[in-house]
């Protein structure tokens, strides 16, 4: 866990405390209507569907709904020069999935499959319902800052006879002596991240991109996870982490001059079909939270190099306050450890690395021992993991104070393309290119 994760996106300004109507109007009568444009008639309360003639009534005289609430109307658009999964804020719930190919299938198989995904995936993030067998799991709710981003994986290339579009940058990842992977839970031919403010808006994307994979392919593994919901402190904040730390300090800001070349591949970059994409390393980080929980606040702090109270660091000032790596206490010893994670983590103790972190905390119950399987679902971005992810995680490797707390168990590394342009599907470029 890099001292470079993603601030909450800032609380959406207006209530997110209104209840939904219970009325469901008819079917038929709001065949392709958005969720949103249903919200406008169905929430009218005293319609009665029962009596004769009431469905032409709703359809001729929409009545007065209660609007959304602020988190709802929150729409994140589908095409555009980057996949927006990517700069988006941490969203309150999300689901990472990973797909093989099934046996049999190729390009003309992944070609079909893309095309479903981008489809289903623009639509809902419109928050509009599914073109058929919609499960009506997201009926009541707007769009939620719904994301749904796409990802092949090393070896979606070869099943694929894309082998020479491989992007060097996708060669896998060394091992780590952290790690402890389960290989069942790990990579994948193509993975999926979903995210939105709203858990069952999150799962009908879920539910509905495994549906569209059809016969075309098959989930490998699933991971859920989940953030602070908007609104739900009194003002915006960098998000907090199981260990009670907050988490996202450093990470880079789209304002920032270099964020592009930092985080997505040039347009003129190679291969030509990853320009304006950038590429996803993938973590399940268990947490140790049992023996994290043992240390006293100040260890806990040493571990980390900042405050658990206001993320500040422990050479002083605020959260955004430089660290002063040289600052010695009076004893002349470092107020800041050398083996402290935020320390080891800064792109300036790593040549520069950097990478932009959208994680997502989880909790799988208790293993048979009764110790929670807890932790972060790790994703980070970057223009190419070589120079980003792998020169830090090889320094955590060799001292990191937090490694005792934390173990490895899942790993994943995927080529994400650019965005969707009108009238295209993801991953148009490499497929047909």
């Amino acid at each position: 866990m890099a001292d470079q994760s993603t601030p909450e996106a800032p609380a959406a300004a207006g209530s997110v405390s209104g209840e939904a109507p219970s009325e469901k109007p008819p079917t038929a009568a709001v065949a392709g209507v958005s969720r949103r444009k249903l919200l406008g008639t169905a929430g009218a309360t005293g319609l009665v569907l029962g009596a004769a003639g009431g469905a032409v009534g709703y359809a001729a005289r929409p009545a007065e709904a209660t609007p959304l609430a602020s988190v709802g109307t929150d729409e994140v658009m589908f095409h555009g020069k980057h996949q927006s999964g990517i700069t988006q804020g941490l969203q309150a719930r999300g689901h990472l999935v990973a797909f093989d190919l099934a046996a049999g299938a190729g390009r003309k198989e992944a070609v079909a499959l893309m095309r479903r995904w981008s489809e289903t995936a623009r639509r809902l993030m419109a928050g509009e319902a599914m073109t058929q067998d919609d499960t009506d799991v997201a009926r009541d709710a707007g769009p939620s800052s719904l994301t749904v981003t796409f990802g092949f994986g090393h070896s979606f290339f070869a099943r694929t006879g894309l082998a020479k579009q491989r992007p060097v940058a996708l060669d896998p990842l060394p091992d780590f002596s952290s790690d402890q992977l389960d290989k069942a839970r790990s990579n994948g031919d193509l993975w999926v991240q979903i995210g939105a403010n709203d858990a069952l808006v999150a799962f009908h994307a879920l539910r509905a991109i495994q549906k569209d994979a059809g016969s075309a392919a098959r989930v490998r593994w699933q991971m859920n996870g989940f953030n602070r919901s908007p609104g739900a402190t009194s003002h915006p904040m960098t998000a907090r982490n199981l260990m009670g730390q907050l988490d996202g300090t450093r990470n880079p800001k789209p304002t920032e001059s270099d964020f592009d070349r930092r985080i997505f591949v040039p347009s003129s970059g190679d291969p030509s079909w990853m320009a304006d994409g950038s590429y996803a390393v993938v973590r399940r980080i268990r947490m140790l939270l049992d023996d994290w929980e043992k240390l006293s606040v100040a260890v806990q702090e040493d571990v980390i190099g900042r405050r658990k109270s206001n993320g500040a660091a422990l050479t002083g000032g605020t959260e955004t306050t430089a660290m002063d790596l040289e600052k010695a206490d009076a004893q002349g010893n470092l107020v800041v450890p050398l083996n402290a994670h935020a320390r080891i983590t800064r792109p300036d103790q790593n040549g520069g690395a950097a990478m932009l972190r959208r994680p997502f905390s989880y909790h799988d119950g208790f293993d048979a021992d009764g110790v929670p399987d807890a932790g972060l679902l790790f994703v980070c971005w970057q223009a190419d993991p070589l120079r980003g992810f792998v020169p830090v995680q090889r320094k955590l490797d060799r001292g990191d104070a937090l490694s005792q707390f934390i173990r490895h168990e899942a790993s994943g590394l995927f080529a994400v393309p650019g965005g969707a342009a009108e009238g295209e599907y993801v991953g148009q470029r490499l497929l047909e290119g």
